[in-house]
């Protein structure tokens, strides 16, 4: 071999070195700026992919995917509310870890492993609730002796749709003389509160303070299962305390669902709403960066729409939200920004609790995902930056089908009204 060549040969090597060298650097800074976007590097249960739980009792750092309105702690034996810390992502999947039950799901039979370990006692035997018989009352104050419109046990046994007993710390009212409503009492400021009543040709609707309108009775409702937390002993204590001022105000007589015994049901209800409320995050990334003019265009194609809270969303049929599009650093989205400025990629968000149950929608969900990767060029990963493979999808399926079995074995249709007004 000639110097000549053997120069050629060594000068060769030296630059591929050198590209090779200058691929690794600029891999390494994208990867990164790309994980300074997403504020944490937690990974989850989900094979290393985020799972929301929504219903911690603490505030997510900003930086960090979002989760819905946060949910506080289980209060119910307190006399008090607590109020929840601002925490890091991380430090929150940490606590939740230690702190929650581990919960068992079944995989199809071609999964090799689960991803959520066997929980200490059986799911189907704490939440399989059966029929209750008319509800205990602790609590009868009657206003004189005459006779009321309407029968207060006969109250108690009417299915209306807008409460569940189970959910709902009920109150019943009968008056003495038919009376019209002047304003809407102010029963709690922490939980909310329905109140239908009775018109004169005995038929129930929201009560209004309508004039000419005269009611019989109400039938009250203090919804005490929600985000907010489960509603403490005191709490209902006191929304007893101004049912009855109501009563009062409108000459009645009022009939209150016992304390101990609706908190007895309530428990273990408010534990698995909070088990179950959790939003999976799927992250779509660029190599570069995406202009908010093709992003904009690309999810708009397939049906997202632009809402006033900054988020793209899907609507379903009725026209709620089924699937939305933020950014990676929960910035909102708006029609000047998007018109202007580049953006290194989005999140797509998979709400448990409000997409109906079924794995047709998980599929839709993650053929949207496929499509938006396609048409902007961007890359589908986790938090850790890896790309989503088969079996995790696989996982994740099985796990959202889980979550949403255990809402339908206690009567809470994912995505349903019920499901809708617990966790709003």
């Amino acid at each position: 071999m000639s110097e000549t060549t053997l120069i050629i040969v060594v000068l060769v090597l030296a630059v591929i070195l050198g590209v090779i060298a200058y691929n690794m650097y600029q891999e390494n800074k994208y990867r990164r700026q790309v994980r300074e976007q997403f504020g944490h590097s937690d990974k989850d249960a989900l094979m290393g992919s985020k799972t929301d739980f929504v219903r911690d009792g603490q505030t997510q750092d900003r930086s960090g995917v979002p989760l819905r309105a946060l949910r506080q702690k289980d209060i119910s034996g307190q006399e008090a509310p607590g109020g929840g810390k601002d925490d890091s992502f991380a430090a929150k999947v940490s606590e939740a870890a230690a702190g929650k039950p581990d919960v068992e799901f079944e995989m199809e039979d071609d999964f090799t492993e689960t991803v959520i370990q066997p929980e200490v006692k059986p799911a189907d035997a704490a939440f399989d609730f059966k029929k209750m018989a008319a509800p205990v009352f602790s609590q009868t104050k009657l206003q004189g002796k005459r006779k009321l419109l309407l029968d207060l046990n006969d109250l108690t046994k009417l299915e209306l749709p807008w409460f569940d007993h189970r959910f709902d710390y009920m109150a019943y009212i009968s008056l003495h003389e038919a009376q019209e409503l002047h304003s809407i009492p102010r029963l709690s400021s922490r939980h909310r509160f329905q109140i239908a009543g009775c018109t004169m040709d005995d038929r129930f609707q929201i009560a209004e303070p309508i004039p000419s309108v005269y009611y019989q009775g109400f039938v009250i409702g203090l919804q005490a299962v929600s985000r907010s937390g489960l509603a403490t002993v005191q709490e209902l204590e006191n929304f007893g305390d101004q049912v009855n001022r109501f009563a009062e105000k409108m000459d009645g007589s009022l009939l209150l669902t016992d304390v101990e015994t609706f908190l007895n049901i309530a428990r273990p209800l408010d534990e698995l709403c909070a088990r179950v409320d959790q939003t999976i995050a799927m992250h779509l990334v660029s190599r570069g960066t995406v202009s908010g003019t093709e992003l904009r265009a690309a999810v708009e194609n397939l049906g997202f729409e632009l809402g006033v809270d900054g988020a793209f969303h899907l609507p379903d049929g009725q026209g709620e939200p089924l699937f939305s599009i933020i950014t990676l650093d929960n910035s909102p989205f708006t029609s000047s920004l998007l018109a202007n400025q580049a953006y290194r990629g989005f999140s797509m968000l998979f709400d448990i609790t409000h997409v109906p149950a079924g794995e047709k929608q998980f599929n839709r969900f993650m053929d949207l995902a496929v499509k938006l990767s396609s048409a902007l060029g961007l890359d589908l990963v986790n938090d850790k930056l890896e790309e989503l493979s088969t079996q995790w999808l696989k996982d994740v399926r099985s796990y959202v089908l889980a979550r949403q079995e255990e809402m339908q074995k206690v009567g809470i249709e994912p995505g349903g009204t019920l499901s809708k007004r617990l966790f709003s």
